[in-house]
């Protein structure tokens, strides 16, 4: 099998396509869509979201220090697209993607009631990499729509039907193909 050598850039696909809410000192909240963004550390739980500096909510973010990344669904995926590519300079992204704002419990940006996982964040360092911000936030409260869970209090992301982004196209994740451990597990 020959491979093609590319010039150095970010291959690492598919990603997690987010929706990141956000709001200003005087409460004007925006959405946007992240496809990078990522855990960073289990103890504290931190993530980590890029951000360009011309984004119209990155502002938002440097002003308040606080953000709620919001997972995507299948059928959340044309809000995805489109938190993507408006900029909340132009169009208010809550009424033109039919998404309900609800108050966060710790930060001051509103989490998106149809998103099956709404993650608070409280910025704690912000790196200026070049194209991108690199914000690291601990995260503050984590809220999981409860017709995921199962009687022994599981939740399934999986029914959600998560989407990831792959060079420039959205897909719902597939099959399971196995679970943490498996390879090295004792059949019986």
């Amino acid at each position: 099998m020959a491979k093609i050598t590319f010039k150095p850039g970010n291959m690492l696909y598919p990603l997690p396509a987010v929706m990141v809410s956000v709001a200003d000192r005087d409460g004007k909240s925006n959405i946007f869509t992240v496809a990078w963004a990522g855990t960073v550390c289990t103890n504290p739980p931190m993530v980590g979201i890029s951000v360009r500096p011309s984004r119209y909510s990155h502002h938002m973010i440097v002003e308040t220090g606080e953000f709620v990344i919001n997972l995507t669904t299948r059928a959340l995926a044309r809000a995805t697209d489109y938190c993507g590519v408006r900029s909340g300079r132009d169009v208010d992204k809550w009424k033109e993607t039919g998404l309900t704002p609800v108050q966060s419990d710790v930060v001051k940006a509103p989490c998106i009631a149809q998103s099956p996982v709404n993650i608070e964040c409280r910025v704690t360092q912000t790196l200026q990499l070049g194209s991108h911000d690199l914000f690291i936030a601990q995260v503050a409260a984590v809220h999981a729509d409860d017709q995921y869970m199962d009687a022994k209090g599981r939740f399934h992301l999986e029914q959600a039907l998560p989407m990831v982004y792959s060079h420039g196209e959205y897909y719902d994740l597939g099959k399971k193909l196995g679970k943490f451990g498996y390879s090295v597990k004792k059949k019986p």
